[in-house]
């Protein structure tokens, strides 16, 4: 990967790594998203096996993380939109997106919002928001706590840089938007074109199975891997990662006239 590039983005300056030379028109690259608490290098390893099998990698870092600049906003759509700028600063048609935990929400939303950009989608654990006020008063319990959220997210013997630049205003707003009710994104998955691959950690991770399957149905083409990793299995399981998320990563699209390249 090359060294850390930046771009000032609706007045917010985001950190990424691109494999590709600046302008390269290659293909369907893979942008891989990463969780709160963490940062871009969470992906080196799967990053360096997408490389050696000839695929374009993008990892940004988003705002309150890494490398990028805090914020005096934390708007879970406003990791999306960051995101999505990124992409269309560096003139990306299509590509593989991949989140985990809050990057997997944020790439979700690119989903939705523009579901000709997304060749595929991997969501990984990506605690999924209530649907209801009603839902709220009698789930608020199964979802995390501060400490636990920064506990699945981050270490500071793993990743001492990651913790230590890391924005902990943000933790606060998260949870208190992890117990709003957003009955919009459920409204929207059906407009979610691409086959989406989601990783669920098990009991020990943050996805409700209830909710999860509600969202397998509305998806039109989706399907669901359980793993026993908690919160994090690229880190955890990566070996089960990568021989599930890889071959997934692979399969050609079909968009009804040609096959778009991997």
């Amino acid at each position: 990967m090359e060294l850390t590039r930046t771009a000032v983005l609706a007045g917010v300056r985001i950190a990424y790594r691109d494999s590709a030379p600046s302008g390269s028109a290659a293909a369907a690259p893979v942008v891989l998203v990463h969780g709160m608490g963490g940062d871009g290098y969470t992906w080196d390893r799967f990053a360096r096996k997408l490389l050696q099998a000839g695929r374009r990698v993008i990892i940004p870092d988003l705002r309150g993380h890494g490398r990028s600049a805090h914020s005096d906003s934390y708007l879970f759509e406003e990791f999306s939109a960051d995101v999505l700028r990124l992409l269309d600063h560096l003139d990306v048609p299509a590509a593989d997106l991949v989140g985990h935990s809050l990057g997997g929400y944020a790439v979700s939303c690119i989903a939705q919002e523009r579901p000709e950009l997304v060749r595929r989608l991997v969501l990984e654990e990506c605690p999924l928001p209530l649907r209801s006020g009603d839902e709220q008063q009698t789930l608020t319990r199964r979802f995390p706590s501060v400490p636990e959220l920064w506990h699945a997210t981050s270490s500071l013997v793993r990743h001492p840089r990651a913790v230590l630049a890391f924005d902990r205003t943000m933790t606060r707003t998260a949870l208190e938007q992890f117990r709003k009710p957003n009955p919009e994104w459920w409204d929207r998955l059906p407009d979610i074109s691409a086959p989406t691959l989601v990783l669920r950690g098990g009991p020990g991770g943050m996805v409700d199975p209830v909710k999860l399957a509600v969202l397998r149905t509305a998806i039109p083409e989706c399907t669901v891997v359980d793993f026993t990793s908690g919160h994090s299995i690229h880190r955890d399981r990566y070996r089960e990662f990568e021989r599930t998320v890889l071959p997934f990563l692979s399969e050609p699209v079909r968009d009804g006239r040609a096959d778009l390249p991997a």
